[in-house]
């Protein structure tokens, strides 16, 4: 007998689900190779497209250019994510893989600082304006498109692959930053070079495009189509998520605030904390490299473990760690210890990715079919812009105000308690649902 989905409709093949899989992980790898690409080259971007003279002011400015992305991802999200919601996902999957990469190829394409003056910066933060729409609800869209197509007996494992995907892309991003860099003079890197890793994107996009066209629409979603078809009432999904579903948005938000912290640490300041210590830019680079490389193997084990004893252990142990050594990882940066760095750094990616599964899960999860679309998009982007998106400008800040990034370690820490103190008391039902359902059938 074939098996059937929890919708009714019979279960993939083993060949489709797979497809499924790649077409939702590369776009999420297009998506942290954008994002992943501007933090690690932060440095090397505010030269080119800011005033010589203050390199704090103009790396300030380049952050600002993080946060304005990410200021309007939620503006996005309430667009985007409804339209997922009735126009599907895949199609909205396919819109974000395309605007996210003509910001990023943009950026490769703009004249500099040198060559039109203040127009620069401002076409510039055009650029991460568009990506910050098409990564908007990429994300969750993607997980979302990778729950509603399974049965939905592992949903924290398949968490953990969308989670491992995301260190792909920065992977990617610094390993082809660190190739340029070495490989190339560096008159010739700061001349041109620089604009390699971003045009990079286009035939990235092209094959995310391509796998996505031939994959199909979630069986979830289409039999909420054919409902909405025959009972001929106006669907509103983001007036309902905000007027039924506003406290489990909050209880998400809450969940994933250390993480969202975390994460952006990881992507966009990493390689800057490193270099204002005095490690040249190849070493920094190298150090973000391996961060990227065990990245996935965390993402999934939580994931599994997640599935298997309840969220709650690998969250709180997760986020646990984060508060006794968060700390210690910002003073071992500037500690001037090569090794020392690279292994708080890597440590810290570990923790980070440890309990990305399980939250993945309650950003999406939380939420009824008809309405989770929007819902998980508003509720991520929103605690992504709030915590993640101004993370590198307050850690830029405080440096230049204490002269020392453990002052940013403390800020993080007190994040990270707020989260522990959600995961004890206000645990989203969803993530645990797993754990519930393989108690019952045994």
């Amino acid at each position: 007998m074939d098996r059937t989905t929890e919708s009714g409709h019979p279960a993939m093949d083993l060949r489709s689900r797979r497809r499924v899989l790649l077409s939702a992980m590369l776009g999420n790898v297009v998506e942290y190779y954008d994002f992943g690409l501007y933090g690690t080259l932060a440095v090397i971007i505010s030269r080119q497209f800011f005033p010589a003279g203050d390199g704090t002011a103009a790396l300030l400015s380049t952050y600002a250019g993080v946060v304005l992305s990410y200021a309007l991802r939620p503006v996005a999200a309430m667009v985007l994510g409804p339209l997922a919601d009735l126009k599907g996902r895949r199609f909205v999957l396919l819109l974000t893989i395309a605007v996210m990469s003509v910001g990023t190829a943009g950026i490769g394409l703009l004249p500099t600082y040198a060559a039109i003056g203040i127009a620069a910066p401002i076409v510039l933060l055009f650029c991460r304006v568009l990506q910050g729409i098409g990564a908007s609800v990429e994300y969750t869209t993607a997980a979302n498109f990778i729950f509603e197509h399974e049965r939905g007996n592992r949903r924290n494992y398949l968490a953990g692959l969308s989670v491992a995907s995301t260190s792909v892309g920065p992977l990617l991003a610094t390993l082809v930053s660190y190739l340029v860099i070495t490989a190339m003079p560096t008159a010739a890197f700061n001349s041109w070079g620089w604009r390699i890793p971003f045009l990079l994107a286009i035939p990235m996009a092209l094959v995310g495009i391509y796998i996505r066209r031939h994959v199909e629409e979630t069986p979830q979603f289409r039999q909420m189509a054919e409902l909405a078809e025959r009972s001929k009432v106006k669907q509103t999904p983001f007036r309902t998520a905000v007027r039924d579903h506003w406290g489990a948005m909050l209880r998400a938000i809450g969940l994933g605030a250390g993480q969202r912290v975390g994460s952006f640490v990881i992507q966009a300041y990493f390689v800057t904390a490193m270099v204002k210590a005095g490690f040249a830019e190849s070493n920094a680079l190298l150090a973000s490299i391996l961060t990227y490389a065990v990245g996935p193997i965390p993402a999934i084990w939580g994931g599994k473990l997640a599935d298997r004893y309840g969220a709650r252990i690998p969250v709180i142990a997760g986020y646990g760690l984060f508060v006794l050594l968060t700390v210690p990882t910002f003073l071992a940066i500037g500690s001037g210890s090569l090794p020392l760095a690279v292994v708080a750094v890597v440590a810290f990616t570990f923790i980070n990715n440890f309990v990305g599964a399980p939250l993945t899960t309650a950003y999406v999860m939380s939420f009824p079919a008809e309405v989770r679309a929007s819902a998980s998009a508003l509720n991520y982007n929103v605690g992504t812009t709030a915590l993640g998106s101004t993370a590198g400008l307050i850690a830029v800040w405080l440096f230049g105000l204490t002269g020392t990034n453990a002052t940013f370690g403390w800020y993080m820490t007190g994040v990270c308690v707020v989260s522990i103190l959600v995961a004890l008391f206000a645990m989203p039902a969803a993530v645990d649902e797993q754990r519930r359902q393989s108690i019952a059938e045994a």
